[in-house]
């Protein structure tokens, strides 16, 4: 298909799994090495390597690459904002930190198969080993974006700031976009027997009694019942969360009990939840759960596809606009309120290449499709909430082109900001770098990392 050779370069996103690891010959010497050492952070020389290959892949999709001392010097900045924000107090939660990586290795696992023996193979090591690697980078990306959000907080851009940076490009220089497309999706989560979520009720039910007689604890109950990848192995543990973070449902109900209660079942949109508080500590809150998802049948499953179906044909007969079908019936919440469509994470625009799109069955499915076609209803698998139904609508596509203001507003708009931004981090760097310990590799010293630009 014409799409195989933009789906591989999708999967070395997984490069990020490999991030702690140190890059090997054949003989198994290590050939890594560590080229700046940032307070306790060390910053090694495979991290600069990979970041800047990521940087040449995305100059191949218009974007300017930038040189090796430009990226060194960003990942410099990166180790310092970690090193200020334990000064500073800036906090990310173990529950953050699961969240997100678990969210990863699902995507990634999506490009496997859910196959974890493919994985192990490819990369060497259990799933467990690289979960625990992407949970230390995931820490320390979080631990940035926070700072960055922190330092850069109320800088915005102008219409007329986009068009003087867009006026700025010679005319020879300006990058050349891949052909874009929008594409909608309506997802429908099947709705299962009442039967099934009855047992389920019943079951945590019986797990509470046997805590409260002693015949098991909480935490071993967790261990081997819970439908939850991050917590499950922790004995349910979520870490504190902040009001808000959590379903409301979960929620209202945790912060319902007192300190050491264990809930009746309550029900969220991940499935059913049995809560324990363990503690409240100023607007955040520590619980475990023992998390069951009712598993939708054959029967449940066709009805999702029947009911999509229909709204399909309401669609293509003009009953219903697709946008509007998707804000009112969709249950996928990251893109109902866009009107079903897949957004650009960095522009928010829902003009996107295919590549940024998560899902390589996606890629194979759209190419099979016409402008304006809706899919049958399709079955796919959410790592956290099973079998789900969804229809794609295949809106538009724009071919490569130049980059101009008319059809790039959105994607230039983001390059404004974010120089505006560097050059506040730049400034940022020069004042922060005196409070910090920092010692740099000679091999980087042409880079003038720490002079004053």
């Amino acid at each position: 298909m014409k799409l195989l050779k933009r789906l591989l370069p999708s999967l070395l996103a997984f490069w990020i799994l490999g991030q702690a690891q140190a890059q090997e010959t054949a003989t198994g010497q290590v050939v890594d090495k560590i080229v700046a050492k940032v307070d306790n952070n060390i910053l090694l020389e495979s991290e600069v390597q990979k970041s800047y290959l990521e940087a040449v892949s995305q100059a191949q999709q218009g974007i300017e690459a930038p040189t090796r001392c430009t990226v060194f010097e960003s990942l410099l900045i990166n180790k310092l904002m970690v090193a200020k924000a334990e000064v500073d107090s800036v906090i990310v939660t173990d529950a953050e930190v699961l969240l997100e990586a678990n969210n990863r290795f699902a995507m990634v696992m999506q490009q496997f198969g859910g196959d974890e023996a493919m994985l192990a193979e490819m990369y060497g090591k259990t799933a467990d080993q690289l979960k625990a690697e992407l949970e230390e980078v995931m820490r320390e990306q979080l631990i940035v974006r926070k700072m960055r959000k922190t330092i850069t907080d109320g800088i915005t851009v102008s219409p007329a700031e986009v068009r003087a940076f867009f006026g700025n490009i010679p005319a020879d220089s300006l990058p050349l976009f891949t052909s874009e497309a929008t594409v909608g999706q309506i997802v429908r989560k099947p709705e299962t027997n009442p039967k099934v979520r009855d047992e389920i009720v019943a079951q945590l039910l019986q797990f509470k009694e046997a805590i409260s007689s002693g015949k098991s604890t909480f935490a071993e109950l967790a261990k081997a019942y819970s439908e939850d990848p991050g917590s499950g192995a922790q004995g349910g543990d979520l870490g504190f969360f902040r009001r808000g973070e959590l379903a409301p449902e979960y929620e209202a109900t945790a912060l319902g009990l007192r300190q050491g209660e264990i809930s009746d079942p309550v029900e969220t949109q991940f499935g059913f939840h049995m809560i324990q508080l363990l503690e409240i500590k100023g607007s955040t809150f520590n619980t475990r759960h023992i998390l069951r998802i009712p598993k939708a049948s054959e029967e449940d499953i066709v009805k999702a596809e029947r009911y999509l179906d229909s709204l399909k044909k309401e669609i293509l007969a003009g009953k219903i606009d697709f946008a509007k079908a998707a804000k009112e019936y969709s249950q996928d919440r990251t893109t109902s309120d866009a009107g079903g469509f897949f957004t650009d994470p960095a522009t928010s625009s829902n003009r996107l290449s295919l590549r940024t799109l998560e899902d390589p069955v996606l890629y194979f499915t759209i190419d099979t499709m016409k402008i304006g076609d809706i899919t049958p209803p399709i079955r796919f698998e959410d790592p956290r909430e099973g079998t789900k139904v969804r229809i794609l609508f295949y809106k538009a596509r724009y071919p490569a082109h130049k980059a101009n203001l008319e059809d790039d507003y959105e994607k230039l708009k983001a390059a404004t900001l974010r120089r505006k931004e560097d050059e506040v981090l730049s400034k940022w760097f020069v004042t922060a770098k005196e409070d910090i310990f920092i010692d740099i590799d000679p091999s980087y010293d042409r880079c003038n990392a720490l002079k004053e630009k």
